[in-house]
């Protein structure tokens, strides 16, 4: 039996899809029972299913040598599994349901003849992914603030670095063009963002922006190294990733308009990036038009990775301080995607 539009549109992860694209996407969802206590997925699993809660509720946890970890607890409305679904890896944690909970699953499987036949409908599902993995990995940030607020061992603290105004700097269009390439853009996206992004050079440990900026640029790197670390109270500058060549970051505040959840700045060396605007981001993402499914695969795909390397990261640190104060997470977070946010 099919799932009804009316019910997906309930949620705010299809706010975006058209009635037909709801009724088609609830023709390839199945509904799965979870009993209070049980397991639905555990780490290491190659399965790549997601998931929405309809009713009930999951923990998303880990086992280490100290006990059980909990990345994520998940209510109604909440997502998860998205991770592997997206990059096709292993779960990184357990999916454990807390109560007698039903879902809906969207299997990678029964919907990719629909997704290849409608790349709308790919375009949109892909939409609510990218936008869930942006959210986990903002909420992640935050957990993390608050993991060293109360750890016993806090990371090295080292100075943030200063912002100066960059200077005008230009690079030949061929140098632009050749970075999208080597992400086997189409034609068009090629032109469209070779010609309307904006070339930005920083020194080593320039600040790109900082936390709790408005942000209306994203940006991926054309040269160097940019860090993306996070600034924490009493503890100093903590690492979360290093991005190099072809890497994309920044684009969490134009998709939720929330402040920057974390410090970009060029690293050692220093870096070249170019800059999208908000407007250019939405010009070739606009899931009214037939838009770039090529480039929100990139997208998806990178918060994936971030997100996997987030929790691993935390849970090393967990490891590393005895098994130290588990800082809990706020509702709808979810971590190891259950593999790493979100199974």
């Amino acid at each position: 039996m099919s799932i009804s539009p009316l019910l997906l549109r309930r949620w705010e992860p299809f706010a975006h899809f058209s009635e037909a694209q709801l009724e088609e996407l609830g023709e390839h969802l199945t509904r799965e029972h979870v009993a209070a206590g049980s397991t639905l997925l555990r780490e290491g699993e190659p399965s790549a299913d997601a998931y929405l809660i309809e009713r009930g509720g999951m923990r998303i946890e880990r086992h280490t040598p100290y006990g059980l970890f909990s990345l994520a607890t998940l209510e109604p409305g909440d997502l998860f599994g998205e991770t592997s679904f997206i990059d096709r890896n292993a779960r990184s944690g357990d999916a454990v349901a807390i109560e007698a909970t039903d879902l809906l699953r969207f299997s990678p499987i029964a919907l990719a003849e629909a997704m290849e036949a409608d790349q709308r409908l790919a375009l949109s599902l892909h939409w609510t992914f990218w936008k869930s993995l942006s959210r986990k990995l903002r909420l992640t940030n935050e957990k993390l603030a608050r993991f060293f607020s109360s750890a016993a061992r806090p990371p090295s603290a080292t100075s943030p670095g200063k912002r100066d105004a960059t200077g005008e700097f230009r690079i030949d269009l061929a140098a632009k063009r050749k970075l999208f390439q080597e992400q086997k853009l189409s034609t068009l996206e090629i032109n469209f963002l070779s010609s309307l992004s904006r070339e930005k050079k920083f020194r080593p440990r320039e600040v790109i922006f900082r936390e709790g900026e408005s942000g209306e640029e994203m940006y991926v790197v054309l040269d160097g190294r940019v860090m993306i670390s996070k600034y924490i109270s009493g503890a100093g500058e903590e690492a979360l990733a290093f991005l190099e060549r072809g890497d994309y970051f920044g684009e969490m505040a134009l998709i939720d308009n929330e402040p920057r959840s974390a410090d970009a700045q060029a690293h050692e060396g220093g870096a070249v990036v170019l800059a999208i605007s908000r407007e250019v981001l939405n010009g070739i993402l606009d899931i009214n038009k037939l838009s770039s499914l090529r480039l929100l695969k990139i997208l998806c795909n990178l918060v994936a990775t971030r997100l996997r390397e987030l929790d691993d990261k935390i849970i090393g640190w967990f490891i590393l301080s005895g098994g130290g104060p588990d800082p809990g997470e706020p509702t709808g977070t979810e971590a190891p995607d259950v593999a790493s946010p979100e199974p």
